[in-house]
């Protein structure tokens, strides 16, 4: 009974977001009436009916009466996210004729801000389509955590609880509404900032605000076959990177800086370790390209520095082919596509935060193996001492998702390479599973519409997974498979 009566609750919840963002999915439909493509708006219509539907039928299912609890907050996201891209992959379908498993595809890198595509020919898609794509990876750049906040304080999702799914787990503003209008404010601000931009590289209105949503929210998609290089534009190229960059810092700092009038950008730990990891990967990723690829200096610096920045901040944009690249420098891109941006960013990865407590906790966990053990070793974060039980609890739980993160792409790609094409190698099986669970979507060229099914299938959990950080599916699949409580 406590089974049904916990799903029941979360599928409820479900129906609350489905309900709550069910009027931002309207926006496509304005696109297609401007470009006159009457053909698909009943595509584009039955997304926001769907969801307004499914919302109004599933909120009224019985909830418990046991409280708010963390476990449910969890599963009711992961349950979204899943049928959200399912949902939003009806227009593939209709409008493309794409087979169910490519437009679940699109709809799960859209929402999850992944780079992959299922599209054969972006150059001749409609309009709304290749909006809809840029529109669901800023709406998911945010986070739909955020929108939940912004909108709605009537479902019994907590911000706090919601917020953990995604890595942002520290408050901002003190109330929930609150919270939410900052982040949208900042989130619009930004986003404005970034189509103005691009707008002086000499697009027009219609590519800046395309390339803005996808490269805000760290999502990568763009509007032609040959992507970024397309334009064969370096003015384009530079100033994109500062617009990835700022998605993938912590809109803490943003908050802080226009709210509070507090200028501390450097005063951050994951500023500091994201721009002590790019200098780095500029510098391999150069040295690499002009030592294993025969690359002039300047032709060097150009890829290294817009290639480590896309993939450390998970954005997915691409100025050159992978596949050509030796295999060091293949793995190095994967290690920063791995660790992704800041914890409370729009970009994917294990986040810095975890990367840095990870460093700080086994530092810390050696340093007592060398003492006495009456001896006390303090645990500091920011020049806070942590108790040591709170300390190795957080320690744990923090590891914890990065064994599993690492488990879940080692058996991806297992799997994948049992059905991998034969021109591609191991290694870029293994950066294509990488990029697929931080929500990147750099490729090789492996993942397109003629990848075996079974591995679609795998990249569409991957993506799920990933974005969620492991942790929410896990809940979820215990919630529907393990012992009730």
């Amino acid at each position: 009974m406590h089974r049904l009566e916990h799903l029941s609750t979360i599928i409820a919840d479900v129906g609350d977001i489905f309900a709550l963002i069910a009027p931002l999915t309207v926006l496509p439909i304005i696109v297609a009436i401007i470009f006159s493509e009457w053909n698909m708006l009943l595509p584009m219509v039955a997304v926001p009916v769907t969801f307004f539907v499914l919302g109004m039928f599933l909120r009224n299912l019985p909830r418990s009466n046991r409280g708010i609890r963390l476990s449910t907050a969890m599963c009711s996201v992961a349950l979204f996210l899943l049928t959200c891209a399912m949902v939003s992959g009806i227009p593939f379908m209709l409008g493309l004729h794409m087979g169910f498993t490519d437009a679940f595809f699109e709809g799960m890198a859209g929402w999850t801000g992944t780079a992959f595509s299922m599209i054969r020919s972006l150059d001749t898609a409609p309009h709304v389509l290749l909006f809809w794509r840029s529109y669901m990876q800023w709406i998911g750049g945010i986070g739909i955590v955020a929108i939940v906040i912004a909108l709605a304080s009537s479902t019994g999702l907590f911000s706090s609880k919601i917020s953990r799914t995604e890595g942002r787990d520290e408050p901002l503003m003190p109330t929930v509404i609150a919270t939410g209008r900052a982040l949208w404010k900042i989130y619009l601000v930004l986003t404005f900032l970034a189509v103005s931009l691009i707008l002086f590289t000499g697009l027009s209105l219609w590519e800046s605000v395309n390339l803005a949503f996808a490269a805000i929210s760290t999502g990568g998609f763009t509007l032609h076959e040959g992507g970024i290089l397309f334009y064969n534009n370096i003015v384009l190229e530079l100033f994109l990177i500062p617009i990835m960059i700022a998605g993938a810092l912590p809109f803490k700092l943003y908050y802080l800086i226009v709210e509070k009038r507090r200028l501390s950008f450097f005063g951050d730990e994951q500023v500091k370790l994201f721009f002590l990891f790019a200098g780095i990967g500029v510098a391999v990723v150069t040295y690499d390209l002009i030592f294993f690829g025969n690359y002039e200096f300047l032709t060097a610096l150009n890829y290294g520095l817009f290639m480590t920045i896309s993939s450390l901040t998970t954005t997915g944009f691409q100025t050159i082919n992978l596949h050509s690249l030796a295999s060091v420098t293949l793995l190095f891109l994967t290690l920063l596509t791995f660790i992704g941006g800041a914890a409370g960013s729009t970009a994917g990865g294990v986040k810095l935060n975890r990367v840095a407590l990870a460093f700080r906790a086994l530092l810390w966990w050696f340093r007592r193996l060398f003492v006495s053990g009456k001896v006390l070793l303090p645990f500091k974060i920011e020049g806070r001492v942590i108790p040591r039980a709170t300390a190795e609890l957080e320690a744990a739980k923090n590891m914890l998702i990065i064994i599993l993160s690492v488990v879940t792409i080692f058996i991806a790609a297992l799997t994948v390479m049992q059905f991998h094409l034969t021109t591609y190698s191991l290694t870029e099986i293994f950066f294509e599973v990488v990029s697929a669970f931080s929500s990147c979507g750099v490729s090789t060229g492996y993942v397109s519409p003629d990848m075996p099914v079974i591995s679609k299938g795998i990249f569409i959990v991957v993506m799920w997974v990933g974005r969620l950080e492991v942790i929410p599916v896990v809940m979820l699949f215990m919630a529907l498979f393990g012992k009730p409580d």
